[in-house]
């Protein structure tokens, strides 16, 4: 067995993942990057995947794609593009060729290189909840207006599960700061309280120069070492439908410029924003993300980028967003054959239209995640804390997806599947017979503190003994918990130059206003 295989069974068994329950210190799963190396559900057949190709490539010939910003337009016409107005057609070849330069596989490395993580491939990787306005947890029972206490323990969480392994964007918007230096305190709490990789907002340039600064600071980085690689990323949402702003193309372009990840992901709602038909709102979202990362790449060829999907449908008697459902966990199995085809890594979301941590929240956070398993997603937005279709962050709910994510880390370990003689256990067999049990057996004393999931949350006690305990629901022992963590929660070392340089910045920015936000 090899060291890391042994590091695998200890953190999947009793000693990793189990729960002190006197003291409701957690001890959870080492910090690993998960692979999945079962085959990917593919719905359709090849025959399926050149027809999507072929609506997605007659939408950018045919109807087009709509840039709000005067620099891409310039920038298509440049590369021989049909330019109409704001209107953009682009060919097929020219759209294949240049998605063609865009790296299967890439690395993202933060100022902690214990933390660098591989984007692509088999890798899975989780981020926590980002961008809701509003909070909820156990202690409040109501919906609230985010602020930058919340934010901050929200930081917490996500540096203390291991589970989670990038800062995606703000985990609740801290509402009470004024959005024109928002960006400022939350990226200095997002680099003093987290060492994990880091996600900048593209709504304009001063937000993006700005976040992009701070990475380089916190990471004591030249900007020759900054450019060399890529040390964070952007998100950014198509405007559904067939629809890229003047902010988010404008900062992709300046993180292009400068070596830095790019995620592209359209928000298409089946029924609303999108076609009712999976395979059509599929090949709209697919439309709209190459267009963009043809874009970029032909700004800087060879720059990293993901294509991402968050197809989903509404309720087609009120129009409010699903999640979770069936029809969105096929979406995000058929963009994963979409991403597999045209090379490119793929980002979806564990999401649901849940308003408080209940049973149908978990059931729909559960279909988003295993649909990102099943599809081949490399990066997992929003994995942990997400309530009402991203309106709601909520500590407690964080809690709950990180015992998922954990079950699903479990799940795709390969010691799981070992076939050996020591897991056929042929010898274990003989000795018990067909009269004993197999508690007492070598074979099991040498494995029983590992061999299964043991969860820090999940309480397997029966009725009778859970009752006497005081019959605790899984929320209530979230939010202990959630409390507990913050208690104990000690920040990651940052060297006090770089901290004061920080600080510095932030202070010098402020000064001269921040962003603008009349955009």
């Amino acid at each position: 067995m090899t060291d890391q295989s042994r590091t695998r069974r200890r953190g999947g068994g009793r000693a990793g993942a189990a729960q002190r329950r006197g003291d409701a210190v957690i001890e959870q799963m080492p910090w690993r990057i998960p692979q999945v190396n079962d085959a990917p559900i593919e719905p359709i057949g090849p025959e399926g995947v050149a027809a999507i190709h072929d609506g997605a490539m007659r939408i950018l010939e045919e109807i087009g794609i709509v840039f709000l910003n005067e620099e891409a337009l310039a920038l298509f016409r440049e590369a021989g593009c049909k330019v109409v107005g704001d209107r953009v057609h682009l060919d097929r070849d020219f759209v294949m060729e240049m998605v063609a330069k865009a790296p299967a596989e890439f690395t993202i490395t933060p100022r902690n290189e214990d933390r660098a993580l591989p984007v692509g491939g088999r890798h899975i990787l989780f981020g926590n909840v980002s961008s809701p306005p509003n909070y909820w947890d156990l202690s409040l029972n109501s919906k609230v207006s985010g602020n930058r206490e919340q934010l901050r323990n929200l930081l917490k969480l996500t540096q203390y599960f291991n589970c989670i392994h990038f800062a995606g964007g703000y985990p609740v918007e801290p509402v009470e700061i004024h959005a024109s230096i928002r960006h400022l305190d939350v990226l200095y709490d997002k680099l003093t309280l987290s060492d994990k990789v880091m996600h900048a907002y593209s709504l304009g340039k001063e937000r993006v120069e700005d976040v992009m600064e701070m990475v380089r600071i916190a990471g004591g980085l030249s900007d020759e070492e900054f450019e060399a690689k890529p040390r964070m990323y952007t998100n950014i949402n198509s405007t559904s439908p067939l629809k890229h702003d003047e902010p988010m193309i404008d900062g992709c372009l300046r993180l292009a410029r400068r070596g830095q990840a790019i995620v592209v992901t359209p928000f298409t709602l089946a029924g609303a924003m999108a076609p009712v038909t999976l395979a059509g709102a599929v090949a709209q979202s697919i439309a709209e993300a190459l267009s963009a990362i043809a874009l970029f790449q032909y700004v800087r060829p060879g720059i990293p980028c993901v294509i991402g999907t968050f197809t989903s449908n509404v309720d087609m008697k009120s129009g409010a967003p699903a999640f979770g459902t069936p029809e969105y966990m096929r979406a995000t199995q058929i963009t994963g054959q979409m991403a597999r085809f045209y090379g490119l890594p793929m980002r979806s979301s564990g999401v649901c239209a849940a308003n408080v941590p209940d049973g149908q929240a978990m059931w729909e956070t559960s279909n988003s995640l295993w649909s990102a398993v099943q599809s081949g997603t490399n990066m997992v937005y929003h994995a942990a804390g997400w309530l009402e279709g991203g309106l709601i962050a909520s500590p407690d709910k964080f809690i709950m997806d990180c015992e998922i994510l954990q079950h699903i880390q479990r799940y795709v370990e390969p010691d799981l599947l070992g076939t050996g003689e020591e897991d056929i256990a042929l010898e274990a067999i003989r000795e018990v017979g067909h009269d004993g049990h197999f508690f007492g057996t070598q074979h099991t004393q040498d494995r029983y503190s590992s061999a299964f999931y043991q969860p820090f949350l999940s309480d397997w006690r029966n009725f009778e003994a859970w009752e006497a305990a005081g019959g605790v629901w899984t929320a209530q022992r979230a939010h202990q918990m959630f409390k507990d963590i913050i208690a104990r929660f000690e920040p990651p070392e940052l060297e006090v130059a770089r901290r004061e340089e920080l600080e510095a910045f932030v202070a010098r920015r402020k000064e001269e206003g921040g962003a603008p936000t009349d955009f």
